[in-house]
């Protein structure tokens, strides 16, 4: 038996960090800076188009590819398939991946690149694709998977909430094909969607449904938008039974896990899933204060963190959960 082993990662942020003041500033909004940094846990945030930086979705998933990838100690020509998870593409159409993979290898290769995409949860969705594909094809050796968020690219002016919230990176790891002997490897995942509660947050504009025009654009019903207002416990709900139900799959038991790396919205949400799974609050490393909240991109980024700052060592079990608008839920658990 094979399977998919983490042997590298890579992390990319645009620009200089913008605290809160100066966000407000340069975004021209005001907001409770203080319950921001309190209860959400946001104390800065990297954000391309505020510091006139030209750079967007693809620049981002390429950086942190890159990153992740040299530290895995092989090239981009090892690489064997390219995965990226948004909800943020660079285009509809063609797929970020296909781009990232161009950008990786120059031209036509025998590489397969493609995009997920499942909300916040499309990274965790990625990687359990990418390892159940490099488990049952023996020529998959190297692939990379990115997570990636450039959510303030469809933040309208005025939007206090998206400003304050959202930003831009990406995070990303290098899997490789290794046999079962190997103690590190990825375990199993699982998945939970709910599609009739698509009308809650999104960009509903641009696609096949309500193409922009403008009409659309002069009533300002484009980019991000808050339809209905999600409920505050929804996650805090969600992830302990998902974590539970993923350990179980796995035959891994739940106090064995070393690290528990969960979506990055809300810092207060974190501490109660994990005494919700009556485990330490510090088994939830959380990086929101210096990235905010950056979607797909904040698992990868905040495991990278986790790894190079040493909360997280070969042979640990470690769960991924993440969840989405539509909605979606991801976890994964493997070792590491």
């Amino acid at each position: 038996m094979a399977k998919a082993k983490i042997v590298g990662t890579g992390l990319y942020a645009p620009g200089e960090p913008i605290g809160n003041e100066e966000l407000k500033r340069l975004a021209g909004v005001e907001f409770d800076s203080e319950r921001l940094e309190e209860k959400v846990g946001i104390k800065a945030r990297h954000i391309a188009r505020l510091r006139g930086i030209d750079e967007s979705a693809a620049d981002f998933a390429e950086k942190a590819a890159r990153a992740a990838i040299a530290d895995a100690g092989i090239g981009p020509m090892d690489v064997d398939l390219v995965v990226v998870g948004t909800d943020t593409p660079e285009y509809v159409s063609p797929a970020t991946a296909i781009l990232v993979q161009g950008r990786l290898q120059g031209g036509q290769r025998d590489t397969g690149a493609f995009d997920v995409g499942a909300s916040c949860a499309s990274f965790v969705t990625a990687l359990d694709a990418t390892a159940m594909m490099m488990a049952g094809d023996r020529s998959l050796r190297f692939a990379v998977v990115v997570g990636v968020y450039n959510m303030p690219a469809h933040v309208r002016p005025g939007d206090a909430f998206g400003w304050s919230i959202f930003a831009d990176g990406a995070g990303a790891v290098v899997l490789a094909r290794v046999d079962d002997a190997d103690p590190s490897g990825y375990v199993t995942g699982k998945l939970i969607s709910d599609g009739t509660q698509w009308d809650y947050v999104g960009v509903y504009a641009g696609g096949a449904r309500k193409p922009v025009t403008r009409e659309l654009l002069d009533a300002g019903t484009y980019g991000l938008e808050l339809l209905q207002r999600l409920p505050g416990d929804r996650n805090v709900k969600l992830w302990p039974p998902v974590i539970r139900a993923l350990c179980d799959k796995g035959g891994i038991p739940l106090e064995r896990v070393s690290r528990f790396v969960l979506t990055q919205i809300n810092k207060s949400v974190i501490e109660s899933v994990m005494d919700a799974l009556e485990r330490p609050r510090d088994l939830a490393p959380t990086v929101m204060d210096r990235y905010g909240y950056t979607g797909s991109g904040c698992v990868p980024m905040a495991f990278h963190h986790a790894v190079k700052d040493g909360l997280v060592a070969r042979g640990d079990p470690v769960a991924f959960c993440a969840s989405g608008a539509g909605f979606a839920v991801g976890a994964n658990l493997f070792i590491y």
